[in-house]
């Protein structure tokens, strides 16, 4: 805010009454100048020096002159007000978002070497596990002591026409995509082992593979029959076990289908009976048992014509075993419950 500045005129009545901006005076002070001498003193005590030669008016407009351009500048000493931009860059300090550029550089350096510690500590952790485990089977397998059972074609609910191709063509190319592994010219490659005993190869770095042929599926091989025999109305479906690793079933498995349905119906299996031979037990693990296939039965559901346009619900299960069958927390281990619907 800028002071007012006294005229010429104020300046005189002011030496005349002896005060200066509130500095009193004595009357016979003020009364030893003229005019143009209180004016002179005046401009000396406010630090202005006029030319000795001007006269009392010149004076005077040379004090005014001077006080005004005085009053016009900041204060010395006095900040100038900050803004909102300087919170990102103050020019005066340097700080960027409050801190100097040593700073950032220290913080920066503190996490650097806190998190790269970090870092370290979590790979060598790791590490120092990874030389636990093993590179072929897990290390604790004791909490899968069964195995479930798995049905394809890959569908819980097999609904389809007979008289229409389009409809269960999808399960018959499930069905040819599945078994190609286990064509003749595949498991030709494979051992023939000795049936009703276990093939156990724990001292063999790489470990044989007992053959499981497809024509062993008769009916249900998609050899003689490429439908599977959907188109007749007398589906086939193929089940197996999942995969254990070190799995050795006591006694002589087999796979048994009832109907839920409240309504008996016809079947047939291959192998014979749904029986599963020990020679495929125990497997040992994807990298050294690399070409190993699961032993499979196929369940041939010989429908009549009453049998059709009817919700068949169908439960298969492993029985012959120490394998467990009717835990309630879990429908699938050791059994499978399907739907099956045919139309015509």
């Amino acid at each position: 805010m800028r002071k007012s500045v006294p005229s010429p005129h104020n300046i005189t009545c002011c030496c005349r009454s002896g005060v200066f901006f509130g500095a009193v005076w004595h009357q016979e002070r003020c009364g030893a100048f003229g005019d143009g001498e209180g004016q002179r003193f005046f401009a000396l005590h406010q630090g202005i020096s006029p030319p000795r030669s001007a006269s009392s008016d010149q004076v005077a407009s040379h004090l005014v002159s001077s006080m005004s351009k005085k009053s016009e500048k900041p204060a010395e000493g006095k900040e100038p007000e900050s803004s909102w931009k300087d919170v990102i860059y103050n020019p005066r300090t340097g700080e960027f978002f409050g801190r100097t550029a040593r700073n950032w550089g220290l913080i920066l350096l503190f996490y650097l070497v806190f998190y790269g510690f970090l870092t370290a500590m979590f790979v060598f952790t790791m590490w120092a596990m990874l030389q636990t485990l093993n590179d072929d089977a897990p290390k604790y397998r004791d909490r899968v002591a069964s195995p479930g059972l798995a049905i394809r074609p890959n569908s819980l609910n097999i609904v389809f026409n007979r008289s229409e191709p389009l409809e269960y063509g999808q399960y018959v190319q499930h069905l040819e995509s599945f078994l190609h592994q286990y064509n003749d010219s595949e498991q030709a490659k494979n051992d023939l082992c000795m049936a009703g005993q276990y093939s156990e190869q724990d001292e063999e770095p790489q470990k044989k593979v007992c053959q499981f042929r497809r024509s062993l599926l008769q009916r249900c091989s998609g050899i003689e029959d490429t439908t599977f025999g959907y188109a007749k109305g007398e589906p086939c479906v193929i089940v197996k076990m999942n995969r254990i690793i070190g799995l050795k079933p006591a006694g002589d498995p087999y796979i048994n289908c009832t109907s839920k349905s409240g309504k008996p119906l016809q079947m047939q299996y291959f192998p014979q009976e749904g029986t599963i031979d020990r020679m495929y037990f125990p497997y040992y693990g994807k990298k050294t048992h690399e070409s190993y296939v699961q032993p499979l039965v196929a369940v041939k559901l010989l429908l009549k014509k009453e049998d059709y346009n009817a919700d068949l619900i169908l439960e298969c299960k492993v029985e012959g075993s120490n394998l467990k069958n009717n835990d309630e927390r879990d429908k699938f281990l050791g059994r499978v419950t399907f739907r099956v619907l045919v139309t015509e």
